[in-house]
């Protein structure tokens, strides 16, 4: 499989698209002024302590409080002689007051603050260290046990006590001992840093910041699928050389500068992907389409046949449908970035073969997911539950604000029912008050409405009130919007 990074810059934003077998399969942005937060540390102060949700809110100098679970507190698990493990009580752990340094794990969501941890991570190339975690853990994408065993044997015999723990990340698959050590050292002296830090720093500071959005990427990429990295900033590009000559050598061959006039993401086709990412209607090579519709509880996606219709016989045509859709869907959930529950609701199919084949085929292609997924088999009802792990905010809620006009309901009340509406409110100001007249302010198609098609509606409104009722039309007003004006 082939993999291209695009990474478009400006002043204002940074994107990195990537691209694969020529699709775009992902997209990331960055804006000056809305940058992402996972992996920064802060001091925090506790705000509130929470024992019945064992959790407390912390204040990290953020817009919101951030959310604080005992789990996610250093020592807030033990694990005791038999290897079973127990949660303490947050009351025993947190007061109102206490300052601590945390890490964000999960950017600000919607209405919802940051997830943070106290147990600290800092990452590099081909190792995560962990100071209050003793463990080692290899990435479960290195496979052969041979191999687990000589990363796992090599991170020991480097570390100098067993506190201080690490994750063996993917790309370390394979790699000679002195690059192993050198990224060892590295994250030594950082933690050194922060830890020097973390003393002097005030609740509410930023004690470290995680690398920008172009530096993040090219140091967690799998280096051995990427062919070329093309970036369209010469500025860009020369932190990229600095960058990969010092940390990942293997890639700097692979870096280009386009200098093109063309704006790089046009030439690929990856605008027109990010157009069609936003809609809700997915088109399916055969003639089939999916439906995908995100809510802030859950997202739905319906496959449909569409135009296809086969050429054998009916349960042929849905299995083959099922089988592309299972593609796609996987595509369109790291393309849009959707996470947390996920219905997907096939075709129903009545052959069971058909549907371990479905699921075999959904299950293979989230495997190049970067973001953890679990997926339920096929349901009484014919639907498929899952769930995908959310750190950041979809595509959709990067670029998109909820509508004005519905506010983000994706439909209007239609000008009959607002008609209606303005026909109660009426009664109810004329029982309310002495009125001599009244005049309504509304949009102009529901006064034309009122005034034309249901004319005869108003003349016995008036007759009813015994009030003279003016209408006037508002080019400024939604359908929904009205005023009774009292005279």
């Amino acid at each position: 499989m082939s993999e291209e990074l695009l990474i478009n810059v400006t002043p204002q934003e940074t994107r990195v698209a990537r691209v694969e077998n020529g699709m775009l399969s992902e997209i990331f942005i960055e804006r000056a002024q809305k940058t992402g937060l996972i992996g920064n540390i802060y001091k925090g102060k506790v705000q509130r302590v929470l024992p019945g949700m064992e959790a407390a809110f912390v204040d990290i100098g953020l817009e919101r409080a951030a959310f604080l679970h005992v789990s996610d507190i250093v020592g807030g698990v033990v694990t005791d002689e038999n290897g079973e493990r127990s949660q303490k009580q947050i009351r025993h752990l947190l007061n109102e007051g206490d300052e601590l340094a945390v890490q964000v794990v999960k950017d600000p969501l919607g209405s919802k603050g940051a997830r943070i941890t106290s147990n600290l991570t800092t990452p590099s190339r081909y190792l995560v260290m962990m100071p209050y975690d003793g463990n080692i853990g290899i990435s479960t994408k290195i496979e052969a046990d041979a191999e687990r065993d000589r990363l796992k044997n090599l991170v020991e015999e480097m570390r100098d006590n067993d506190e201080t723990g690490f994750i063996v990340r993917t790309a370390a698959e394979g790699v000679l001992p002195t690059a192993l050590k050198q990224d060892f050292e590295f994250l030594q002296k950082v933690w050194a840093s922060i830890k020097e830090k973390i003393v002097v720093a005030k609740a509410g500071d930023v004690i470290h910041r995680d690398l920008s959005l172009v530096m993040r990427t090219v140091r967690d990429i799998n280096g051995s699928m990427v062919e070329r990295i093309r970036v369209d900033s010469r500025e860009t590009f020369q932190l990229c050389q600095e960058f990969t000559e010092q940390y990942v050598p293997e890639l700097l061959s692979r870096i280009e500068h386009y200098p093109g006039e063309r704006p790089i993401f046009d030439l690929y086709g990856v605008e027109d992907e990010i157009d069609r990412a936003l809609g809700n209607k997915v088109s399916l090579k055969s003639g089939g389409y999916l439906v995908i519709d995100q809510t802030e509880s859950m997202t739905t996606i319906d496959v449909n046949t569409g135009a296809f219709v086969g050429h054998r016989n009916l349960e042929e045509t849905i299995f083959k449908t099922n089988l592309e859709a299972a593609q796609a869907i996987a595509r369109q959930l790291r393309l849009r970035n959707l996470g947390g529950i996920i219905i997907l609701d096939f075709i129903d199919m009545t052959i069971d073969e058909h549907k371990r084949q479905v699921m075999r085929a959904l299950e293979k292609c989230l495997e190049k997911d970067p973001a953890k997924t679990q997926v339920c088999d096929v349901s009484s009802l014919g639907l498929v539950e899952m769930t995908r792990k959310r750190t950041r905010e979809s595509l959709e809620q990067v670029l998109c604000s909820p509508c004005p006009t519905c506010s983000g309901r994706g439909s209007l009340k239609t000008g009959e029912t607002v008609c209606f509406e303005i026909t109660r409110e009426i009664i109810r100001q004329v029982r309310q008050f002495e009125i001599k007249s009244l005049t309504v302010l509304a949009s102009t198609d529901v006064v034309e409405l009122f005034t034309e098609e249901r004319s005869s509606d108003l003349a016995e409104l008036e007759e009813f009130v015994g009030v003279p009722i003016r209408m006037q039309g508002e080019q400024m007003y939604s359908r929904e919007q009205y005023d009774v004006v009292l005279l």
